[in-house]
């Protein structure tokens, strides 16, 4: 039964604000890496399991929540995810060394993988069923800007206070919201209790998705198979995803309910949240480094640019929860997202070493839009026919596919990158030779001027051979990045049919038939 008046909006601010904290902290610690690596003695490589840390842990429980939710009460599930969460927020700034940070890190993860799904799902519950537009919209809002504006808030807290207060941030937030979620959501009823717990299903999905997103992140730095515990945990993540669907699928109590994908709607839209999670998280992903890397902006300058885009889909977010409150097709809205996240990855594309704040601005808040009108259609077309338990197994399925569909994004981007990096290069190269005039009339202007400033004719040639060095080196990477823009981008465009698989509803026909 929906809520109404106060207490409707106060439980939706309460959910709202423990989902953010979490995807908040999906990125925020990325800026804080080098300080935290200098500050606690370690290796690139072993901070590297901060982020690695949080997102196995994060992914692996995310399918569980719905089960978890069902089995100690969605509330108490919610209530005892923001604790955790909270206590181990001050556990990792306190940490003193990269083991205990690294621990806890992953318990952080497991505690937030369980406040994103069930708050989505106590969202859909707290809403009419013909407001779900609406409900998703106001979801949205964490889902969409917590991973954009992250970075900026970590870079912020960086640069005026320490790296612990990335964390520490947390506790007041949470116990807020562990507060409110105790006084005003209503408990649900515990529909697994007293029933067996399917150890093996825990075990086997641990392992499949937990292997998975291990390849999925350590994959590139480690030069994928060239490893062999990449290619242990590739092998262990076929095998573990093949042995988890079979036993789910013959087992009496399952920890994921697979019987949910007989909704066309859902089992589409877990395709199409994997396609969302790609172009938001890749896309993510490569700005920040193709604007400090090439552009020459630092972190918070780099988060500056993010927040209109960000704040641009707040704005939008209400607007298209409403579009779908009377009736316009969410397929629709959805494809028109596609489109301009397409535009969005095109004007980028075309990026040239000239490129400034201004250029990438109009790109950003169109990238904004468009993932406005991406995130409420997606989202409600996957969990439009959802009722009852079925809200918590699906929430915690479409989430994951999200994160993984990001993982998935950030690897295939940078193993694009690289690869790409090496064809550019050698491109480059061909023209450095004695025989291009053009080559030969810039190394002559370039040796002058460093002859003109009292260098040697030696030393002059040599310094010449640099800057073009440097020169090919920074064309390069704006040609890679160019890449990895526009194939993100064609991802994007190629995935618009999947949407017309997704069968046409009203929401208000989806709140009568229930």
């Amino acid at each position: 039964m929906a809520e109404t008046g106060f207490k409707k909006w106060i439980i939706t601010i309460t959910v709202i604000t423990a989902s953010l904290l979490e995807l908040i902290d999906t990125t925020i610690v990325n800026v804080a890496l080098p300080h935290i690596q200098g500050n606690l003695g370690a290796t690139l490589e072993d901070v590297a399991w901060v982020v690695t840390g949080y997102a196995v842990a994060n992914v692996i429980i995310l399918p569980m929540s719905g089960w978890l939710g069902g089995r100690f009460g969605r509330k108490n599930y919610f209530m005892a995810s923001i604790i955790v969460f909270t206590i181990v927020s001050f556990l990792c700034g306190n940490a003193h060394s990269m083991d205990e940070l690294v621990l806890f890190r992953i318990i952080q993860g497991i505690a937030g993988g369980g406040l994103i799904s069930t708050a989505q799902a106590i969202l859909l519950e707290t809403w009419p069923r013909e407001q779900i537009g609406t409900a998703t919209a106001l979801f949205g809002l964490g889902a969409v800007v917590g991973p954009t504006v992250g970075p900026t808030i970590g870079g912020w807290i960086v640069e005026n206070y320490s790296w612990p207060w990335i964390f520490y941030v947390n506790i007041p937030v949470g116990a807020l919201a562990a507060f409110c979620t105790y006084t005003f959501v209503r408990e649900t009823p515990k529909d697994a209790k007293g029933k067996p717990v399917d150890w093996w299903g825990i075990i086997l999905l641990a392992v499949a998705v937990g292997s998975l997103q291990t390849v999925l992140e350590k994959g590139e730095s480690e030069d994928w198979f060239a490893k062999p515990y990449i290619l242990v945990l590739t092998i262990s993540a076929v095998l573990g995803t093949i042995l988890f669907i079979w036993r789910e699928m013959s087992t009496e109590h399952p920890i994921v309910n697979f019987s949910i994908l007989r909704h066309r709607s859902f089992a589409v839209g877990m395709f199409t949240s994997f396609i969302l999670g790609f172009g938001l998280y890749g896309s993510v992903f490569v700005f920040p480094v193709f604007c400090q890397n090439l552009l020459g902006f630092n972190a918070q300058q780099t988060g500056e640019l993010l927040f209109p885009g960000g704040l641009c889909t707040i704005v939008m977010m209400p607007f298209i929860g409403k579009m779908l409150n009377k009736g316009i097709p969410a397929q629709f809205m959805a494809t028109a997202g596609m489109f301009l996240f397409y535009v969005f990855t095109h004007m980028l594309s075309n990026s040239t070493l000239a490129t400034g704040e201004k250029d990438v601005l109009v790109p950003l808040l169109i990238r904004g839009v468009g993932m406005a009108l991406l995130f409420v259609p997606l989202t409600t077309l996957a969990m439009a026919d959802l009722k009852g338990p079925e809200l918590g197994q699906g929430s915690g399925l479409n989430n994951m596919m999200r994160q993984l569909g990001g993982s998935f994004g950030i690897a295939t981007l940078t193993t694009l990158i690289h690869i790409r990096q090496g064809v550019h290069r050698n491109n480059l190269l061909v023209n450095i030779n004695p025989y291009n005039n053009p080559f030969n009339d810039r190394l002559h202007m370039l040796t002058q001027g460093f002859m003109a400033k009292g260098k040697s004719m030696i030393d002059a040639t040599h310094m010449a051979y640099q800057a073009i060095e440097g020169m090919v080196t920074r064309q390069t990477l704006l040609l890679t990045y160019d890449d990895a823009y526009w194939i993100s981008g064609l991802v994007m465009l190629f995935s618009i049919p999947l949407l017309y698989l997704q069968p046409f509803k009203k929401l208000k026909a989806v709140a009568d038939s229930h």
